[in-house]
């Protein structure tokens, strides 16, 4: 314990006494008094304030003062703690200061005792520091004298000799010190003068002297005024009013037969006890020795709970008395007689205390949840405790229920701490109801409890444990890959994130493979999975670990061992050992003729990959030369004569040994063994020098072959629809394109002549011409230049042959010589793409009058020889074919075809007019030609037939 030597910042001076209440400056006591112990600080402040301050004002800075720092202030939640009333005071947490909550007046609070004081407790959390603060409140004037009575009606009697006192009521103010009554002045002072006698206790008793003889004749009624004053600043006064009446002789007044009376009262009493009896007796008789009772002097409060009969004197409750509230009273009581004269005595009522509060129970400071690995010792609660009552009513004792890891401590006067007795354990019990259970020592005793409810939160201090210490599961080879095989399950017995639980799969390698690809491991349900399909053959278990996790901080994890043991399927055929079989060369077992029943032959050795019953193998002889003379045991594999071997038998001998396993279902291997029954080597060398092995045809062999004869087949097919497909587009096409046998030569039927032609071509032709758009392509478009069936006709005729007849005889008459043969492919080709020396020729119409042209599409240049042989059969065709039609004309009338023929494919003109004797080449030189093949003869009627034939074919 530590104690700070209190000091004062600022004090009151006399001389200050009388100045205003704004200019009071009050006075701060400090006391600073520390208790360190079970976590808590206890501290103690003192302040001064005046009263009747408004809302906010500035009571001390309680941060300064006690050494906090401001912003342990708001961390620790600092709070004003009021103990039951009213709170005047608050705590401005950024500010470190007190303030005033709401106003203080001290006459409500203290009444009329002083010092008057009030004290809170300032609490600071984490750690738990409580710091108890009084603030003394000063007095200011604010609270005038106050009379019990507005008017006061006395008689007095005219002989009443000089220097009788009269007492008076005292006014009452409520104010303290200075600011209480000072003074009292009467008015006027004609025949009394007014005395104040100050007693032990601080009230002053007025009294009223009278110092001349009244005389009634005289005046009958008098009337003075009383006044009251304080010695506050500004002062403050009451004045009531004093009516004397002015009687006969009153010769005794009454005696009190007690000074003082002293009474008390239970607080629990009744309304109507009876406290107290007050008696005066008075010498004279009559009316004059009638003596009345009446309060001369108290307290409004005390007038609020007490009256007293005015005859008897009995004092009685009026209300309920309240201990804690009042402890004593004080009355000033008047006996009077019917007179003027009187007495006072005083009555002190103390009011004795029963236990009638219970205990209460605040906490200052609580955690709800604390931690499951707190130590030993941390502060759950701070528990203030108090009882209203006094002496053995109040005090009290504290403890709480049993059996529970907690025990409660007191750190300071009323003041206990919870703390925590034993380590904590979360999973064995999450949560405890603490009752606090408070009674104080009075007769009966009274009690109160609260419960308090603390949560443990969980820390992550358990482990993850399995269902089993290892895992053992079977699995049949030849599994679907993902097949669920097993499930691992852990617990955690801790909560939440704590208990949140993963699996993993232990990084390791099974047979140099890594355990992620043989098996996986859901996460979040521990379900374990199979990865791929097992063979038990090269893998019989499969032993890992795995790992669960928790979702703590720092996570805690456990390990099992899983195994997985590959259960056998027959899924393997068995293979021979021997003999051994191939197929390059014979090999034979030797029998003598000599052998005799049960002679070893040969023993066929095979052996089953598989375990268990499906490696369980058995022999049976399926195919033999002679069935009668061998045998096979059907478990040892061992082949035997069954009779004597005889001369009949033959030398040559086929076995055929079916070898058949015990698995469900079973699966074999055949065995071939080829036996010579023989005596001597080379007789078996001489019998199986021919012998001839049949070939065995493997599976591949099959779906080659298969393969391969649809590999054909196909093909076949394909080439058998793409020559019809020819076929048919050839076909089509030949009814689509009209091939003519006849050149193009201009041709006037008898009788026609040209009009307005001039040039090397005096005459107008009409040609059927087949063009394409793509000389390497057979599709053709077709147009007719010129009109169909337009010539013009000379005037001295008067017939016309339409064209369009001769046309259609020529179309139905295929084999006609005046058929026109179709053109070269060379008239596909545009002018500037002609073969030549410059790749094209002008033409015939554009050349003029003797011009010589090009060699013009022509593939290969023919010579002129050639030419000059075409031109005369074509000439000779034509003139046959015009004898068949219309009329005979004269000879006058029919043009000279040589005179001008133009040669179809050729840009090349002949000439034969008599005009022109120079001659003209009808082609380029020889050398200026490009190289090519020799041309063909040009087509005779006959040959033109057998092309036409051809054609149509």
């Amino acid at each position: 314990m530590a104690f700070c030597v209190d000091y004062l910042r600022s004090c009151f001076s006399a001389q200050h006494r009388r100045r205003s209440t704004m200019q009071l400056k009050w006075q701060t006591v400090f006391f600073f008094l520390c208790l360190y112990g079970m976590d808590v600080v206890f501290c103690q402040a003192r302040y001064s304030i005046p009263e009747e301050m408004p809302e906010g004002s500035f009571v001390g800075n309680i941060a300064k003062d006690l050494g906090i720092e401001i912003s342990r202030l708001i961390s620790g939640k600092a709070r004003v703690v009021t103990k039951g009333g009213r709170q005047y005071v608050e705590l401005s947490r950024d500010k470190g200061a007190l303030v005033v909550k709401e106003r203080i007046d001290r006459e409500e609070l203290c009444k009329q005792t002083t010092p008057c004081s009030f004290s809170f407790d300032l609490i600071i959390e984490n750690p738990i520091q409580l710091h108890r603060i009084t603030v003394e409140v000063q007095d200011i004037n604010d609270n005038l004298p106050k009379f019990p009575k507005a008017v006061v009606n006395m008689k007095i009697s005219e002989n009443t000799a000089s220097g009788t006192r009269f007492p008076l009521d005292s006014a009452v103010d409520m104010d303290v010190g200075i600011n209480g009554i000072q003074n009292y002045a009467l008015s006027p002072t004609d025949n009394f003068k007014l005395e104040i006698n100050n007693q032990p206790d601080g009230q002053k008793n007025v009294e009223m002297v009278l110092q001349r003889e009244l005389d009634r004749e005289e005046r009958d009624q008098l009337k003075l005024v009383l006044t009251a004053y304080d010695g506050g600043s500004p002062k403050k006064s009451s004045a009531v009013q004093i009516h004397i009446s002015v009687l006969d002789n009153n010769d005794n007044a009454p005696v009190c037969k007690q000074v003082l009376y002293k009474a008390e009262v239970k607080e629990n009493s009744p309304v109507g006890t009876v406290v107290s009896t007050i008696s005066a007796a008075d010498a004279d008789e009559g009316v004059n020795g009638e003596v009345s009772y009446s309060f001369a002097q108290a307290s409004e409060k005390a007038r609020n709970l007490f009256e007293i009969n005015s005859e008897t004197g009995e004092i009685k409750t009026l209300d309920h008395l309240d201990y804690e509230i009042e402890k004593n009273f004080q009355l000033n009581v008047k006996a009077m007689d019917k007179g003027t004269l009187a007495d006072t005595c005083k009555v002190i009522i103390d009011v004795v205390d029963v236990n009638d509060n219970p205990p209460t129970i605040q906490l200052m400071s609580f955690s709800n949840t604390i931690a499951e690995n707190s130590p030993v010792g941390t502060t759950v609660a701070v528990i203030n405790v108090e009882d209203a009552d006094f002496g053995e009513n109040g005090v009290v004792q504290c403890k709480i229920n049993e059996n529970i890891p907690f025990k409660i401590e007191s750190s300071l006067t009323d003041y206990y701490a919870l703390i925590t007795d034993e380590i904590l354990d979360r999973e064995n019990i999450a949560e405890y109801n603490i009752t606090i259970l408070v009674s104080d020592q009075g007769s009966p005793a009274l009690h109160s409890n609260k419960t308090l409810t603390v949560k443990i939160s969980d820390v992550n201090d358990n482990a993850p444990v399995f269902d089993s210490d290892q895992y053992r599961t079977f699995i049949t080879e030849n599994n679907s890959p993902g097949v669920a095989v097993l499930t691992v399950k852990a617990r955690d017995t801790d909560w939440g994130p704590n208990a949140r639980l993963s699996y993993f799969l232990e990084d390791s390698d099974v047979m140099g493979n890594p355990v992620s690809s043989l098996v996986s491991i859901n996460s979040d349900s521990g379900v374990i999975h199979a990865v791929r399909s097992f063979d038990y053959e090269q893998m019989k278990s499969l032993p890992f670990n795995v790992t669960a996790r928790d979702g703590g901080s720092p996570p805690l994890s456990s390990e099992v061992m899983v195994t997985i043991i590959v259960q056998d399927q027959n899924d393997n055929a068995p293979q021979v050992l021997y003999p051994v079989q191939t197929g390059g060369s014979v090999v034979a077992e030797i029998v003598p003729r000599s052998a005799d029943v049960g002679y070893l032959v040969t023993k066929v050795v095979a052996v089953d990959v598989d375990s268990g019953q499906n490696a369980w193998l058995s022999y049976k002889l399926q195919k033999a030369t002679d069935r009668a003379l061998f045998e096979v045991g059907p478990q040892n594999g061992e082949i035997r004569t069954v009779r004597q071997v005889s001369d009949k038998d033959a030398v040559k001998q086929k076995l055929t040994v079916v070898v058949e396993d015990n698995g469900h279902p079973s699966r074999s291997a055949v065995v071939n063994i080829n036996v010579a029954v023989a005596d001597s080597f080379p007789e078996v060398v001489s019998e199986f020098s021919d012998f001839t092995h049949s070939k065995e045809y493997n599976d591949n062999l099959t779906f080659y072959l298969v393969l391969a004869l649809a590999a054909v087949s196909f093909l076949f097919i394909t080439t058998v629809v793409v020559i019809i497909s020819v076929k048919i587009y050839r076909w089509r096409q030949s009814r689509i394109f009209y091939q003519s046998s006849l050149p193009v030569i201009p041709y006037y039927p008898p009788g026609y002549a040209d009009t307005g032609v001039t040039g090397t071509l005096p005459h107008m032709y009409n040609y059927d011409v087949c063009m394409t758009t793509n000389s390497r392509k057979s599709d053709c478009k077709y147009s007719t230049l010129g009109g169909q069936s337009v010539l013009v006709v000379d005037q001295s005729f008067s017939e016309t042959l339409q064209r369009a007849m001769k046309e259609k005889e020529l179309l139905e008459n295929a084999e006609s010589p005046e058929m026109q043969k179709p053109p070269n492919n060379d008239w596909r080709l545009p002018p500037n793409q002609r073969p030549g020396p410059s790749g094209a020729g002008p033409r015939p119409e554009e050349a003029g009058a003797g011009a010589v042209g090009g060699t013009g599409p022509w593939p290969n240049p023919p010579t002129e020889a050639e030419q000059l042989q075409a031109l005369m059969a074509a000439a000779n065709e034509v003139s046959e074919a015009t004898a068949t039609l219309g009329p005979r004309y004269n000879a006058q009338y029919v043009p000279d075809y040589r005179q001008n023929v133009y040669i179809p494919g050729s840009t090349a003109t002949l000439t034969a007019n008599p005009q022109q004797q120079m001659p003209q080449q009808a082609l380029p030189p020889p050398q200026a030609l490009p190289p090519a093949e020799a041309p063909k003869a040009a087509p005779t009627p006959a040959s033109k037939k057998k092309a036409t034939k051809k054609d149509k074919k």
